[in-house]
């Protein structure tokens, strides 16, 4: 007999929600980045460019990360090559509206016919916001935005080359066609999701992987993590309504798929392997090129599968911090409060996943040995088991990276669940592939769950 989890009766199942809409779809599409890996690979992008035949390229980083070599071998490849760029350097650590909108005027003031993104998610994010709102200069930034905060047009066509140089291990980013934003004064996240945002070449660098302090390693990795896990765990594409009445509106995040699942596989046992060497030991270069990897197979699983409710729920979380104090660690030379998108995403994993097993025992308990548990500790006809030794292995993982325990640790109180569940409710984008349907109680008791959590 079963064993069901405890969000068993608030739940309805994926079946159940099929038999309510016959439309569901039975096609998905691959769509990733070209990637080339290599150690010094940054130094062929001057040459890259001039095989585009580029003749005025938009540079875009942050005010840290120019003045760090990755971007000082991006503007060698330039000279060397005779490539004619500007530089913007301004981009937020995860951007705002304000912040996308001050780099989308950047880039409408020149024409621009080619963008290089170097560093991390926020900074790649930004680079595709700008090429799309520079290429399509006639749309307001929420026409593209996803439903139901924007208007969730699809984009009309291809945009600019872009080349991303990612400097960070962690969110995927140069593989997928999604750039993800604040909006201040909602206080939640929101993005545009759509194949054309997806770059046409990542250049994956393993030197450029050495200069992240060790917080920003361990943030960066738990959303590599969380985009593994939610990705396998997702709705099947099969069942993921509705169907598109034109292949241009099947969305980017399409629910777990076969591809998706060979990356996610992948991808966990190199999290398993690496990610505690990554984010404890600055020297160790090999664990850092192998979480580099890692980011990007998971990217090549979620940038075609999606996420669901860690991200979903994230939005609001790091959302509200924006008019509160918290800062993680190694994030103290911003001048602003910030809870890293990775803290965000997994801060409530633990609880997630104990919610969704139900849907899908033998992945939550594949997921969980292929992060360390023994599988031989777990049954597979005992889903509450399974939920909890998952729940128990990314406590652990939490634990060895220094991840508050729990939402109050990051200054959250139950009096905030309320809101935390308003902001998680836009985000229909993501939060409709949880393999078990969501409503705004369960919403509530998920958060609750994560407000602290015992070792």
């Amino acid at each position: 007999q079963h064993k069901h989890s405890p969000y068993h009766a608030f739940s309805t199942t994926a079946q159940q929600q099929q038999q309510q809409d016959l439309s569901t779809d039975y096609a998905f599409e691959f769509k990733s980045s070209n990637l080339r890996f290599g150690r010094g690979v940054t130094a062929e992008v001057g040459a890259d460019l001039m095989n585009w035949n580029a003749k005025n390229v938009l540079l875009i980083t942050d005010p840290h990360m120019v003045n760090l070599p990755p971007v000082k071998n991006t503007l060698d490849s330039f000279a060397k090559n005779g490539v004619r760029y500007e530089v913007y350097d301004q981009t937020r650590c995860e951007p705002t509206d304000a912040s996308f909108m001050d780099a989308i005027t950047f880039a409408k003031s020149k024409e621009f016919d080619a963008f290089v993104a170097v560093g991390g998610g926020s900074v790649i994010d930004t680079a595709k916001a700008a090429n799309l709102y520079s290429t399509y200069r006639d749309y307001e930034l929420f026409d593209f935005v996803n439903a139901p905060t924007g208007k969730g047009l699809p984009v009309p066509g291809p945009l600019k080359p872009m080349i991303a140089i990612p400097t960070t291990t962690g969110t995927g980013s140069e593989t997928t066609g999604v750039a993800v934003f604040d909006i201040e004064a909602m206080s939640c996240k929101t993005g545009i999701a759509n194949r054309y945002l997806t770059p046409n070449l990542a250049l994956v660098d393993s030197d450029n992987a050495q200069y992240q302090p060790n917080g920003v390693v361990a943030s960066a990795g738990f959303d590599v993590l969380c985009h593994t896990l939610e990705s396998y765990t997702s709705l099947s594409y099969q069942d993921r309504s509705p169907r598109p009445s034109n292949p241009k509106l099947r969305p980017a995040y399409q629910g777990a798929n076969p591809i998706a699942d060979i990356w996610c596989r992948v991808a966990l046992p190199m999290i398993q392997k690496y990610f505690i060497r990554a984010a404890t030991d600055s020297e160790d270069f090999e664990a850092r090129e192998q979480m580099q990897f890692a980011s990007c197979f998971a990217g090549m699983g979620f940038g075609t599968a999606g996420v669901h409710l860690c991200h979903g729920m994230s939005y609001p979380i790091s959302g509200l911090n924006h008019h509160r104090d918290y800062v993680y660690r190694d994030y103290e030379h911003l001048e602003h409060a910030i809870i890293p998108h990775g803290v965000s995403v997994v801060v409530t994993a633990p609880s997630v996943f104990e919610f969704t097993v139900d849907a899908k025992p033998e992945r939550h308990r594949d997921s969980a040995v292929m992060l360390g548990v023994n599988e031989n500790d777990i049954k597979l006809t005992d889903t509450e088991h399974i939920g909890k030794r998952l729940r128990d292995i990314l406590l652990y993982y939490m634990d060895a990276l220094q991840i508050p325990m729990g939402l109050e640790k990051c200054g959250f109180a139950f009096s905030d669940i309320d809101a935390l569940v308003q902001g998680t409710i836009p985000q229909e984008r993501v939060t409709k592939l949880s393999p078990n349907p969501i409503n705004p109680e369960i919403l509530a008791k998920l958060f609750e769950n994560s407000m602290a959590y015992n070792k």
